[in-house]
């Protein structure tokens, strides 16, 4: 285990990229944090920064050391925030798109109605074991049963709608029934449901040739549909103020209802019942 002050110093020069300003966050000399880097480099006998007259970068060994170092002091921070018992902490785990397009918008609310619970969105693909991660409560999109010693409750289905700019839905290829979509660009996510989609549209029937453009998360598509790129899909939920906003539109009325619903998942004896039926009682009221 690497010394602690040597990790302090690390880290601190890491987001600086400079000894001088690390040492100014630290309370110590420039000295002491540039001897701190390099006896942590001689124990790893690894290179971690590059030297420069006017501040320092990271080498590879350096870029790649760097974030769970970082991830560790902040998971120690949290770790002894939680022990103030004023200041509750809760973490939740979601997709990046399900956080960007449906929670993050609506957390403005939870703040004003219980401002003793401080909120904590961890966005990441990554499924959550609740045991290292700080986790107290997930938001995953799947099918029951997600894990041993795990509680699953539903939180809306996944209801697949076709959007677009409404420029896109009027235009020159206008757009009406599922057909026309193959005179215009289909933004795919990483789910892939777009040939699910169009099967259950035209009824087994005709085949369309399409083009796509792909997105590695449903956030991307729906700004790429924004933008007027194309037509995106989605769920429902994930759209609807944009709906409402006229920012968007569904250029035909036929919707698919898919198994892989989503769910708010929890560990069967969590860490803090009292703040987690709190959440989850806000997140079912949001639906």
């Amino acid at each position: 285990m690497p010394p602690l002050n040597s990790l302090k110093a690390f880290e601190a020069s890491g987001r600086q990229l400079n000894f001088r300003l690390a040492s100014e966050e630290l309370g110590v000399t420039q000295g002491a944090v540039a001897q701190h880097v390099r006896a942590l480099e001689k124990l790893l006998k690894v290179k971690l920064f590059e030297r420069h007259a006017r501040g320092l970068t990271l080498t590879d060994e350096g870029r790649r050391y760097l974030p769970p170092v970082r991830r560790a002091f902040d998971m120690i921070d949290e770790a002894t925030t939680n022990l103030a018992p004023h200041d509750a902490l809760l973490t939740i785990s979601s997709t990046p798109s399900f956080a960007t397009r449906w929670l993050v918008p609506r957390l403005g609310g939870f703040a004003e109605d219980y401002p003793n619970i401080r909120v904590r969105i961890d966005a990441s693909n990554t499924l959550a074991n609740f045991q290292t991660d700080g986790v107290d409560i997930a938001i995953r999109q799947g099918k029951p049963p997600f894990g041993p010693g795990l509680v699953a409750e539903p939180l809306f289905a996944s209801e697949l709608i076709a959007v677009c700019h409404p420029k896109l839905a009027t235009g020159q290829h206008a757009i009406s029934a599922p057909e026309d979509l193959q005179l215009h660009t289909l933004l795919e996510d990483s789910h892939g449901q777009w040939p699910l989609f169009l099967e259950r549209a035209l009824k087994g029937g005709k085949t369309l040739e399409i083009k796509t453009t792909n997105f590695s998360q449903t956030s991307l598509a729906i700004d790429a549909a924004l933008a007027g790129q194309g037509v995106a899909l989605t769920n429902r939920p994930f759209v609807e103020a944009d709906l409402e906003a006229n920012r968007l539109c569904q250029p035909f009325p036929f919707s698919a209802t898919t198994e892989e619903g989503y769910y708010v998942v929890a560990p069967r004896e969590p860490r803090n019942p009292a703040n987690l039926k709190i959440i989850r009682k806000w997140l079912n009221e949001q639906t």
